[in-house]
């Protein structure tokens, strides 16, 4: 089959490699009819290399149709059309149960000291080949899988897999109260769901990015919209009548926009030998962390800060004194899918597509144009927020939503 692979720091191309097949009574073979390109993505484009090897597949969002299952899946046959969470969960452990897929123990990374295996995402979360591909191994289908009608295009399915639930969870976590104010930061992929559920939830919506493009499409719905500015932290304070947000969504992580020196620093973790590299990310604050800290000087007294946004160095500096004196409330962590597809399905399903699930994506290409579409997305280019694979499409296509 055809699949993305990872060649090196920001270089991806697409190979041919093995067809996956059952390995496990409780795996299925799903054929990708839609596989998406995460912002997630691109920290393991180039930051996290060291845990990567080449030829790696990445990719991470992905659905289609079931084409072969274990002899122990009982919940899905051939022919289905399935979401893929991107957290490979089993349902049934102590995590599981309490509605923390994201740290199944069944599939926790314990050499690294990580919890749930992810597809396509690094030897950190279990080295395991991702969706950006013709054909997925899916372990444990018989619990993750997400079973959704055969109408509709994929794009009102398919987000599922990752931004829609991750932006619901970030939003769940700000602990907003009824009629208060959220600030988003960030109007990528997750931002732009995070603004639209939080308006959905009949909070006031105030969302900040440097893009136009990403300002103009949350507009839409009828979200406050703000460039980043050195005084924007006094605007929004004076706009919360002089206390700041209730709650902010930090939906940017550690590629924030903002600081060099973290810039270069990722940069030359990132081109050091594998071994080198990982001890100065295990051991060193390599984040951008520009968005973080505005958050919290944002954040009023007594708020709540909820990281959607992906981090990854072990010694970043934090305002401590800050975080303690204004009694600020900070939750984040890896999305717990299935947790929340129960509240996201009747809103998917909905004629009225109250999320915007259709539309989301500016460009849908074909998995052979991968490679030119991460560079797009990564420099911002094209007014490029979603990028959607399609590996039924030839090469070249144009690269329309």
């Amino acid at each position: 089959m055809r699949a993305l692979t990872w060649q090196g720091t920001e270089k991806v191309s697409v190979e041919t490699v093995p067809d996956p097949t059952i390995q496990e009574p409780t795996d299925a073979i799903v054929r990708i009819t839609s596989t998406a390109i995460c912002g997630s993505d691109l920290h393991l484009y180039r930051v996290l290399g060291p845990y990567i090897d080449k030829g790696d597949v990445l990719g991470h969002e992905p659905m289609g149709i079931v084409e072969e299952v274990g002899s122990a899946v009982t919940n899905l046959k051939v022919g289905d059309r399935v979401v893929v969470p991107f957290n490979i969960s089993c349902g049934h452990c102590y995590m599981c149960q309490r509605g923390l897929q994201s740290q199944c123990e069944t599939t926790q990374v314990t050499a690294y000291g990580s919890g749930a295996s992810l597809f396509g995402f690094t030897k950190l979360y279990g080295q395991v080949p991702g969706g950006q591909a013709e054909y997925l191994r899916v372990p444990h289908a018989d619990y993750g899988p997400i079973k959704v009608p055969d109408t509709g295009a994929d794009d009102q399915w398919l987000f599922m897999s990752d931004i829609l639930p991750t932006a619901w969870q970030g939003v769940q976590y700000a602990n907003v109260p009824e009629g208060g104010t959220l600030t988003v930061l960030g109007l990528g992929p997750v931002g732009q769901f995070a603004a639209r559920i939080g308006k959905h939830l009949g909070y006031r919506v105030l969302a900040v990015d440097p893009v136009p493009a990403r300002r103009d499409l949350a507009a839409k719905y009828g979200i406050e919209t703000f460039d980043m500015s050195k005084d924007l932290v006094a605007e929004l304070v004076d706009l919360t009548d002089g206390r700041g947000p209730d709650a902010v969504v930090d939906g940017v992580g550690m590629e924030a926009h903002g600081n060099p020196v973290a810039d270069l620093a990722q940069r030359a973790a990132g081109l050091l030998p594998d071994k080198l590299a990982q001890k100065a990310i295990e051991t060193a604050g390599v984040d951008r962390l520009d968005a973080v800290h505005t958050a919290i000087d944002l954040v009023r007294r007594g708020g709540t800060v909820s990281l959607s946004g992906v981090y990854g160095g072990m010694a970043d500096p934090m305002p401590m004194m800050t975080m303690f004196d204004k009694q600020i409330t900070i939750r984040e962590g890896q999305c717990n899918v299935k947790r929340w597809i129960d509240d996201l399905m009747p809103l998917v399903e909905d004629p009225s597509d109250p999320l915007g699930t259709l539309d989301l994506t500016t460009h849908r290409v074909s998995l052979e144009d991968a490679p030119h579409m991460y560079e797009v997305f990564q420099k911002k280019e094209d007014d490029c927020i979603k990028v959607v694979l399609d590996p039924a499409l030839p090469a070249g296509s144009p690269a329309a939503a």
